[in-house]
């Protein structure tokens, strides 16, 4: 499967990974890293993780306090979020 990014997703991520690397340099790079990682657990499983609105899953990013939002569409992924998970909920579902 492949994946593709809503554009508010890419900036979303983006913006976190320049947060981090703020933060600590190497630290934005490290969250790069755990949400591809996430999203080729996605790819390969996608059905793995739970549906959290009508045709839309989150899959939990290792180490740091981020989701990927995303939707199953054919043979592809779509990422809705990368969502901060202690930050307005719902924001992303103007997105499907």
């Amino acid at each position: 499967m492949t994946f593709s990014f809503h554009p508010e997703a890419e900036s979303e991520f983006l913006e976190a990974i320049e947060y981090y690397e703020d933060r600590e340099q190497g630290l934005g790079y490290d969250f790069s890293i755990e949400v591809f990682a996430a999203i080729q657990n996605i790819t390969t499983y996608p059905t793995a993780w739970p549906v959290i609105e009508e045709g839309v899953r989150r899959c939990l990013v290792h180490r740091f306090p981020y989701g990927v939002i995303y939707s199953i569409e054919g043979d592809k992924i779509f990422v809705l979020a990368i969502m901060h998970l202690r930050r307005h909920p719902g924001y992303w579902k103007n997105r499907y």
